[in-house]
């Protein structure tokens, strides 16, 4: 895995619809237009030249050149809208949010934020999402990893979270091979969608006083 500077260059990979991020279909050389490749085939392509040949990932920052490539994946990935204030923190958070880069192509990230709410010190997975296709060339792992280092170089989180519909069975195994837990439902948390309930998944690295309280009793 590598990490790509900030910049504002990559194309976004999507699967149903092609997403133009150039301002013209490209072509091979000396190609009439019936040889003419759109955004689709190309990614097409690119997909299964990194399964032949064993493509590489990257994570990458996130910048005012490339925000719109982040929008564009979280419409694609997201039963849910982001709105403007989520967008202008993630700009903030630093190595806390990443793109993450397949053979150059934007095909996933991951956006995190401090919390300390409760008398803890949490890191909060807002979002982690994978195009579909890309999904089990572990691109997921490469950011969750990404995620868990940052927890333990820094030594001062009590738990990483984040919020998962109660019917993505998928996610929730992901995320309980890395050491999250369960630990509480919440009823009615998303708006506009259903199963609207979601499971609260946590991961804990020390007992806060109201735990080991709770423990002790």
């Amino acid at each position: 895995m590598g990490m790509k500077s900030s910049g504002g260059w990559g194309q976004l990979a999507t699967w149903g619809k092609p997403v133009k991020l150039t301002s013209a279909p490209l072509r091979f050389h000396n190609s009439s237009k019936k040889d003419t490749y759109d955004m689709m085939q190309l990614k097409l392509l690119n997909l299964i030249m990194a399964i032949l040949f064993r493509g590489h990932t990257e994570l990458g920052d996130i910048t005012p050149h490339n925000i719109k490539q982040l929008k564009l994946l979280n419409q694609v990935v997201f039963p849910v809208t982001y709105n403007d204030k989520f967008y202008k923190d993630v700009l903030e958070v630093g190595e806390l949010a990443k793109l993450a880069y397949f053979n150059d192509i934007v095909v996933g990230a991951v956006c995190c934020r401090i919390d300390t709410s409760d008398n803890q010190r949490r890191l909060y997975i807002m979002t982690l999402g994978c195009l579909a296709p890309y999904r089990r060339l572990h691109i997921g792992t490469v950011m969750l990893k990404h995620v868990l280092k940052i927890c333990e170089e820094d030594a001062n989180f009590d738990n990483v979270f984040l919020h998962v519909q109660v019917n993505n069975d998928g996610a929730i195994k992901f995320y309980e091979k890395f050491g999250f837990k369960i630990v509480e439902e919440k009823k009615n948390y998303y708006k506009r969608i259903e199963p609207a309930d979601a499971y609260v998944l946590q991961k804990t690295f020390r007992e806060s006083g109201e735990q080991k309280a709770v423990a002790k009793n």
